[in-house]
């Protein structure tokens, strides 16, 4: 019989990305083996057609699954799968009674194994005093040392998510443009396509509006042959979305018209270069082939969280006493001013795009 692994990760977008290039890896380099992954399911378009091996399970945790009666139906439709491990990439309270209900299987218990948060590390590095600035594990690092413990060791061999995949793929390893509706489904020649992620889960992470619309500004005097493709989700985003492209001829509201995560994800492969705060869209971006120009604030690329396969060099944040203050964005900032991202010009953002566009 295939061994058959189980992978949950029930988390954020932008979590469930750094999965792909590891889920990759382990499926290619053990193609004997079934894995399963468990995630939510906006998550699909990441894993349907990853690798021969590898199959995805939705679970709608806020509905059909919600609660510990919901919980219990997905582990029954879970252990009738016959996993031989259970790789937990998340380790909350869901994930732990997963865990838990097939410890308690007296037949074919599976080996179990869960990520290290490296929880010690992380408190001292967004400390107030006694800050340690370390580069802390990766993501990346993290899910393999799950999956080697379960006796999946490997090496990264991923690429993008189109080179390494055919399902949806052009001829030059990038997403097929033919996909998507006019007008995203042709580059004209000699354009410039860039995207644009000005928003994130917590404020503390999202550089300031105003700051934002005199980056465009200046991106779109500097060069009429450079089109921008706006990224996002919110009503309060899409009304910003809105206004800038009303504004500015050279910008489109890509997420309102592509309707979904699969076509976000074509259009990201050709994009020159992708500018994101921390967040779902820089990992995105990330997995699909795009350079990204990531703008840090609260947050630091040593909690482990920077994007798939980039350059140090196209980080862009302030060395502060303070910074980090959190690892997710989501505390408020102690002095008050911001700035950790107010004190980024907008022309060094406009300088390090610069050689991509």
């Amino acid at each position: 019989m295939t061994q058959h692994v189980l992978i949950i990760r029930l988390s954020a977008i932008g979590d469930v990305a750094m999965a792909v290039p590891v889920v990759y890896s382990v499926a290619r380099q053990y193609p004997d083996v079934r894995f399963t992954v468990l995630s939510k399911p906006f998550a699909r378009p990441f894993f349907d057609s990853l690798a021969p091996n590898v199959f995805f399970m939705a679970a709608d945790i806020k509905g059909e699954y919600s609660g510990i009666r919901g919980l219990n139906k997905l582990y029954r439709r879970l252990v009738a799968k016959n996993f031989i491990a259970i790789a937990d990439l998340h380790d909350v309270l869901r994930s732990k009674y997963l865990r838990l209900r097939f410890n308690l299987t007296f037949a074919g218990r599976p080996k179990t194994a869960h990520i290290d948060k490296h929880r010690k590390w992380r408190r001292e590095l967004c400390s107030e005093k006694d800050k340690v600035m370390r580069q802390l594990p990766t993501s990346f690092d993290n899910y393999l040392e799950v999956l080697s413990r379960l006796g999946f060791p490997a090496t990264l061999t991923f690429k993008n998510l189109f080179q390494s995949t055919t399902a949806g793929a052009a001829t030059d390893g990038k997403g097929n443009l033919t996909k998507l509706p006019s007008p995203f489904n042709t580059k004209p020649a000699g354009e410039k396509w860039l995207g644009i992620a000005p928003f994130a889960a917590h404020q503390w992470k999202v550089y300031p509006t105003e700051m934002m619309h005199e980056v465009i500004a200046g991106l779109v005097k500097k060069d009429k042959n450079l089109h921008i493709y706006l990224f996002g989700g919110g009503k309060e985003e899409m009304a910003v979305f809105d206004a800038w492209c009303k504004e500015f001829s050279q910008c489109s509201n890509a997420s309102a018209a592509l309707g979904g995560l699969s076509n976000e994800l074509i259009l990201m492969s050709h994009l020159d270069v992708m500018l994101s705060m921390d967040s779902g869209n820089m990992h995105m971006a990330a997995i699909a082939g795009c350079p990204v120009v990531s703008v840090w604030g609260a947050t630091h690329p040593y909690a482990g969280f920077a994007p798939w396969g980039q350059s140090q060099d196209d980080v862009i944040g302030v060395d502060l006493p303070c910074r980090p203050c959190s690892i997710y964005g989501n505390k408020p900032c102690s002095r008050g001013d911001f700035a950790c991202m107010r004190s980024i010009a907008p022309e060094a953002i406009i300088s390090k795009l610069s050689k991509y566009i």
